[in-house]
């Protein structure tokens, strides 16, 4: 099995490389190809994760075929067969980790979508009483389920840690009718998808959606509801006022905090009993959501 780090497509135009995502442009689409990197704390780490890219993609792909009746989203083709003739070559990158999108302008907003109090929200929650624009109950545990989600932006930076930013202030830099929008679909997406989760015996303590508007529409766009992008903890060990076990990417920040690394030089390696142990779990929530046996090839 190939670890895919970068990709270099020959005669295609790379025109964008994110922590994991490489988009290439097409005539008329994007080619998004999902790598096995993984970042933490805003680097990019030395090591890849078997299978990491494949998982990732495959997972997006669910969820954007099982949320389409919420919000329409990028999508125009997952199947590598399917692929533009001028792809084929690249069959041994491309096939499960890629693919076309329709091109849309990304709204530099990540709609984080809480519903569960962890990670930065327990930390605020415990200095002010509040997440974002919303006032608590008092005497929440940590990873309490909270009343109701909520909708909790940030910036989306180049650089650097995303800044959480209200929700008026949202509508004043992209305007009320496209934050009432996402908000909306933000809190509709994650509400199906956690209802499902759960009879799959897993809990979505929170999520990140992206939006972008294409042909005057805004539509879902990136990836969607994976290890990457949301904590997924497992519901018959939940237990709320301690740390949970999970199939995300929590268990390599976990285990750089542990680490000697001070999060401010180059990261190190990964053991490769975290490298495994982190593919594992990728393959896991795969196989949880999807229903499906993982075929490693």
């Amino acid at each position: 099995m190939k670890l895919i780090g970068n990709v270099e497509l020959e005669n295609l135009q790379k025109i964008k490389s994110g922590k994991v995502r490489e988009m290439f442009l097409l005539d008329s689409s994007l080619l998004i190809v999902t790598t096995d990197r993984i970042s933490a704390f805003d680097y990019i780490l030395p090591s890849l994760i078997p299978y990491k890219g494949i998982l990732l993609n495959q997972i997006s792909v669910f969820w954007f075929n099982y949320l389409s009746d919420i919000i329409e989203n990028h999508l125009i083709e997952t199947d590598f067969d399917k692929f533009p003739a001028q792809l084929k070559k690249f069959r041994d990158i491309l096939k499960n980790r890629s693919v076309v999108v329709k091109k849309a302008n990304i709204y530099p907003i990540e709609c984080v979508v809480r519903g569960y109090i962890t990670g930065s929200a327990w930390q605020e929650y415990n200095e002010s009483g509040k997440i974002g624009d919303f006032a608590m109950p008092s005497g929440l545990k940590f990873a309490d389920r909270l009343p109701e989600p909520i909708f909790t932006p940030t910036t989306k930076e180049v650089s650097g840690h995303d800044i959480a930013i209200t929700i008026n202030k949202a509508k004043k830099i992209f305007g009320t009718d496209v934050i009432e929008f996402i908000h909306d679909k933000s809190l509709k997406l994650y509400k199906k998808a956690s209802e499902y989760a759960l009879k799959k015996g897993i809990i979505i303590a929170d999520t990140k959606f992206e939006f972008g508007n294409a042909d005057d529409k805004i539509i879902l766009a990136d990836e969607v509801l994976t290890p990457d992008s949301s904590r997924f903890w497992f519901l018959d060990e939940y237990i709320p006022g301690e740390q949970q076990r999970s199939m995300d990417k929590q268990f390599v920040r976990d285990y750089l905090l542990n680490s000697s690394w001070d999060r401010n030089s180059i990261p190190p390696e990964l053991p490769q009993e975290i490298i495994k142990k982190t593919s594992e779990r990728y393959v896991l929530a795969y196989e949880k959501i999807t229903g499906k046996k993982f075929s490693r090839f």
